[in-house]
């Protein structure tokens, strides 16, 4: 029988926030692949585990993969373990779990931290709906485009930045996505940990004179509705924003619930306002 791949996460900041279970694998698994086997050694030896690693980032991972794939074929168990967080999410995993599918070896996700979510809870900005886009590109022009497509998506967004192109990021989004709430969040879990929060044009200005160190989430308020919920809702009103939500694709079930959520009803009550104008 094929092995198992456990996809281990790790502590984002604090070695604490570790969980027993993660830990239990690392012990128990014939190899640990990590993205850097003197990151991941300082870890295990915090915890007084000892076991042998192999590395297994982007500029290996065609390869790797292959390696670790016939490993499995042979019935190992291999853990994978990004620096900080959980693999896969902007780090290395992805070809390992293709091929472990393949080979017919068990996948198994081992949950912990994940930075852009303990960023969006404590951002003070919506959760109910959340686009996770990653990192921007680095350059301009396609950091821009990159904005452009993600511009009018009915959710919170949530963005990886690094330090260093931060404020300019931060301008690109006050000119493509507009006034928004937003939020940068840095260093999570961390001693210096912080939460800044404000409009995009006033981060913009802030981080165009403030340097900053560590790792980055933005977190940016969805575009403004169409339909606010200060609106009175009235049967014509409802009636017509479930038409302009059909025109875009959506049935009329799906509609139904986002005009609700719109105007600040439930969804039975939204349905009961609609029907009187039928």
């Amino acid at each position: 029988m094929a092995g198992t791949l456990y996809l281990v996460a790790t502590p984002i900041g604090n070695l604490q926030d570790v969980t027993h279970r993660t830990l239990e694998v690392l012990r128990a698994v014939d190899l640990i692949a990590c993205e850097d086997t003197r990151h991941t050694l300082k870890l295990l030896n915090h915890f007084r585990i000892s076991n042998r690693l192999i590395s297994y980032h982007e500029h290996n991972e065609l390869e790797r993969a292959e390696e670790l794939a016939d490993r499995l074929i042979a019935g190992a168990s291999i853990a994978v373990v990004s620096d900080a967080g959980t693999p896969g999410i902007c780090d290395p995993a992805f070809r390992i779990v293709q091929r472990a599918i393949e080979v017919g070896a068990a996948v198994v996700p081992i949950p912990g931290a994940v930075a852009f979510v303990s960023a969006v809870i404590a951002s003070g900005i919506s959760t109910d709906s959340i686009f996770f886009g990653g990192f921007l590109p680095s350059k301009k022009g396609d950091r821009r485009k990159r904005l452009e497509e993600i511009l009018n998506i009915p959710a919170t967004l949530v963005l990886y930045e690094t330090p260093h192109r931060i404020a300019k990021s931060l301008v690109d989004c006050v000119e493509i996505l507009g006034d928004r709430r937003a939020a940068v969040v840095r260093e999570l879990t961390k001693m210096h940990e912080e939460i800044i929060r404000g409009s995009l044009p006033e981060l913009a200005a802030r981080f165009a004179t403030q340097t900053v160190k560590g790792e980055i989430v933005m977190v940016i308020d969805r575009a403004a509705l169409n339909v606010t919920k200060q609106e009175s809702p009235t049967p014509k009103s409802i009636s017509k924003r479930v038409k302009e939500l059909e025109k875009e694709g959506l049935d009329v079930k799906t509609a139904l619930k986002k005009v609700a959520k719109e105007f600040g009803l439930g969804k039975s009550e939204a349905y009961r306002i609609l029907e009187l104008s039928k």
